[in-house]
């Protein structure tokens, strides 16, 4: 597993201060998150199911397995989320009162 250092100071031109900076990519890494599982639903939706009961056999479903297995070679959700950030991918704005 590979560590990438993250230069803060390019965060933070980004926005006012860092941690601003850190809730936007968090915020956007949870969307990215509920995207990937709605895929995933769909796409687990497509896969046809085996006629047996799951409680009685212990039957994997290659299918499904190879999909799980391509979702989870993704880039991890707030990889994604940082780097759209620092690409000025991502456009914030603070509430009003």
């Amino acid at each position: 597993m590979n560590i990438n250092p993250v230069d803060l100071k390019a965060i933070e031109s980004r926005a006012a201060n860092v941690y601003e900076a850190i809730i936007v990519a968090a915020k956007r890494a949870r969307a990215i998150n509920d995207d990937n599982k709605i895929e995933f639903k769909a796409l687990l939706e497509t896969i046809p199911q085996s006629g047996m009961d799951d409680d009685s056999e212990d039957v994997t479903n290659l299918d499904q397995l190879k999909m799980a297995l391509e979702f989870e070679k993704r880039e991890k959700p707030h990889l994604q989320a940082l780097e759209e950030l620092l690409e000025n991918k991502i456009q914030f704005r603070y509430k009003t009162k």
